[in-house]
């Protein structure tokens, strides 16, 4: 398997050279590149095409909202990780400019780099506490009609996608195609009226798609 390929974007060094012994240490992951603040993000993604950034929201100049923004909108197969803290109000507008995951700076070793193999297949990590952020934010009469729409394979695939399953694992639980599972997202996309995996993972949590078995 091809190494991960990490850019690093914080505007605290003590915070990049921590995540980058951090890293380090996993012989699969590469770091590409480091850099300070939102613009210099966006000119290393072009350059450099990381497999996955992790990308501090709060940043001078142009800061990690913006960048992700732009990134995402260049390179959709780019994989953002937010570095933030649970406080961070910016997190809502993190999820929208189209971030897949959240770490907290003081991460341990196992966690991000486990965070950082999800995402790079396709996956998306929220945390149940930062998914409230954002959902509190839509009408919860709108949310319970729109979650009203979707039929039970929908809510299976969205409970498999919450709890981190790739395509092809959704497709083999489930008995049925690749492009089924596609063709099955396209549609909660279409009900939900979200934009991408992310948002959807976020309203299965705060409907309690997620459960235990």
């Amino acid at each position: 398997m091809n190494k991960v390929r990490v850019l690093i974007a914080d505007d605290h060094a003590l915070v990049r050279e921590g995540l980058r012994k951090l890293l380090e240490m996993d012989e699969r992951i590469e770091i590409i590149g480091e850099v300070g603040d939102g613009q210099g993000a966006i000119n290393l993604a072009r350059k450099l095409q990381p497999d996955v950034i992790l990308m501090d929201i709060q940043m001078p100049g142009t800061d990690g909202i913006v960048a992700t923004r732009v990134i995402k909108k260049e390179f959709p197969h780019i994989n953002i990780i937010a570095l933030t803290v649970y406080e961070d109000e910016q997190v809502v507008e993190a999820v929208r400019a189209g971030v897949s995951a959240y770490v907290l700076k003081d991460v341990d070793t196992v966690e991000l780099t486990s965070t950082i193999f999800k995402v790079r297949e396709g996956n998306v990590i929220i945390h149940p506490r930062v998914a409230g952020k954002v959902t509190r934010e839509l009408s919860r009469e709108e949310r319970k009609k729109n979650y009203a729409k979707l039929t039970k394979r929908e809510k299976d695939v969205l409970d498999l996608l919450v709890k981190g399953y790739s395509n092809k694992e959704m497709a083999d639980v489930m008995c049925i195609s690749e492009k089924t599972v596609k063709n099955h997202f396209t549609s909660i996309f279409r009900k939900l009226e979200v934009k991408d995996r992310t948002q959807a993972a976020i309203f299965a949590i705060k409907n309690g798609v997620v459960n235990d078995e």
